[in-house]
Order: structure tokens, then C-alpha cells, then sequence
């Protein structure tokens, strides 16, 4: 087929989702093309020539991209939506008619710099390993986190029968019960630093992500935002 790409791509392209959320949608059958549900991971379509529909709404490639960063507080989940009634990080967004999605997530109860955007490339390069883009943490972990422990992590620990990647761990102050550090790692398991601090006996008193590469989260308050241009988009890979 001509001009053909896949579903999941076309939808990351029109800001519906990530690539890896949107394989979600299909899967859960909330995608269809002309009119006929699709749920194949494989599937290609021709823009030109077909219609893309995402619960009933047409789908199409948004003309201006938009990169936006929160702030984004506990109690929000990083979706589109969500059948418990939780509430969502896009409820947020005031005045923005655009459609966005988050790129990747942080637990509801984890809170801090979170991207949104309708640029599925970016998202997919946030995402994926190996671009290696940095996230940073600050942690607040119970009991004192001895240094042999933080070599551990550094170098890496077993989780699910597969090795972490290397971890940067800084600014480590001992309170008391707990421990307060800061960590950086590129990978984007679920709930991986949560995880990986469990795995060791120190498990996790709170949790905020505050930079992506070296786009810090800054003064900005929780529930707030703010538009990135590019320069701001540069220092994500740094």
C-alpha cells in the first residue's frame, strides 16, 4: 500500500498517544478505519485514503505541535482518562483546545515534571531506552541507605528477572528515619524506582520526578504549567 503506515505510528502523529499507549487503544478496541474496529498490532493505513476514527472522532495530524511541562500533583493519573473516576493530569490544562497526552507516566501517587505534547516522535524518543534521555528524581526512602546500598543501585539491581541500567545517585542527606537522595536513570519500567528502592529494604516515603535531561522542573508550582519552545526541547537531551 502506498503511502502506508502503521495505525500506531498514524495515531502517535496525530497526538492521541504515544506509540506505546496507542497499541493499548487498538488492543482495547477503541480504534477503527473505515468504519470496521481493528485490533491488530500490525496494521497499516493510508491516510490519504482512509478514515482513522478514536471513539467515534476522526482522527487527524494536528498542524501545530504543541510541548507542554507540569507540575503535575498527587491524586492525578497520567491518562486520558479513567474508568475509576480518578481524576487526570489533561483536567488540568485550562484554555488549551488542542489534544495533548502525557509521555510516559508517573504514578497518581508520585507527582512532578511531566511532558504533554501532540508530537508522537518526541514521545517516542523520551520513551524508548535507547535514546537514553535522563530523568531525574528526589527521593525520600525509609531507613538509612548505606553507601554499599547505593553501589547497588548504581550498578544496577534485578527486577522481574531483568538487570536496571546504570543510576546516578547524588546529594544524599541521612534524616532520621529516612534518607533523602536524588537519582537519575533513563529507563521507564513502571513504578521502576519505587521498585528498585523496595527491592533493596528502603522502600519509597515519596516520590518527584524534577528533570528530564536538563529541563528542571524549576519554581514551578504543583498543578501549574508551562509552554516549552526550543531551546527548552534542546535541554532534554543534554
Amino acid at each position: 500500500m502506498k503511502g502506508a503506515v502503521r495505525l500506531q505510528k498514524y495515531l502517535a502523529d496525530c497526538g492521541i498517544a504515544s506509540r506505546r499507549k496507542a497499541e493499548e487503544l487498538i488492543a482495547s478496541g477503541r480504534v477503527s478505519v473505515d468504519g470496521a474496529v481493528v485490533t491488530g498490532m500490525g496494521s497499516k493505513i493510508d491516510p490519504a485514503r482512509q478514515v482513522v476514527r478514536f471513539d467515534g472522532e476522526v482522527v487527524k495530524p494536528d498542524t501545530d505541535l504543541i510541548y507542554i511541562l507540569m507540575n503535575k500533583p498527587k491524586g492525578y493519573v497520567t491518562t486520558l482518562s479513567d474508568p475509576q473516576g480518578r481524576p487526570v493530569v489533561t483536567s488540568l490544562l485550562k484554555q488549551i483546545d488542542a489534544r495533548v497526552f502525557p509521555v510516559g507516566r508517573l504514578d497518581i501517587d508520585t507527582e512532578g515534571a511531566l511532558l504533554l505534547t501532540n508530537d508522537g516522535g518526541l514521545a517516542q524518543k523520551v520513551q524508548h531506552p535507547s535514546h537514553e534521555t535522563n530523568k531525574t528524581y528526589e527521593v525520600i526512602a525509609r531507613g538509612t541507605v548505606k553507601p554499599e546500598t547505593i553501589a547497588a543501585l548504581e550498578a544496577g539491581i534485578v527486577i522481574d528477572g531483568r538487570k536496571t541500567w546504570p543510576a546516578k545517585i547524588s546529594r544524599v542527606r541521612r534524616q532520621a528515619p529516612c534518607t533523602s537522595l536524588q537519582i537519575t536513570i533513563h529507563e521507564g519500567r513502571k513504578r521502576q524506582v519505587r521498585r528498585m528502592f523496595q527491592a533493596v529494604g528502603h522502600p519509597v516515603v515519596n516520590l518527584k520526578r524534577v528533570a528530564y535531561g536538563k529541563l528542571r522542573l524549576g519554581g514551578l508550582k504543583s498543578g501549574s504549567y508551562r509552554f516549552l519552545g526550543p531551546e527548552d526541547l534542546k535541554k532534554i537531551y543534554l
